[in-house]
């Protein structure tokens, strides 16, 4: 993780550049933005998943049915 040594004083820091640089007015847009990407991201991960878990279970429905028929 390229992000994990960041400690308090590191994000504070952060947070004022940010301020000074985009202004105090689009800082709540810009946190709205992010976080608005950051919960797709999640869904569209557990839609991944997710899937990958109802292929497996696709795959083998049609096995055990076969058994089941003969």
């Amino acid at each position: 993780m390229p992000f994990g040594n960041i400690g308090i004083g590191g994000l504070i820091l952060i947070l004022i550049i940010a301020l000074i640089v985009f202004g105090p007015s689009k800082l709540p847009e810009l946190g709205r933005a992010f976080g608005r990407t950051l919960s797709e991201f999640k869904v569209a991960t557990r839609g991944l998943v997710n899937g990958e878990d109802n292929d497996k279970k696709d795959e083998e429905t049609p096995k055990a049915s076969a058994a089941s028929q003969k």
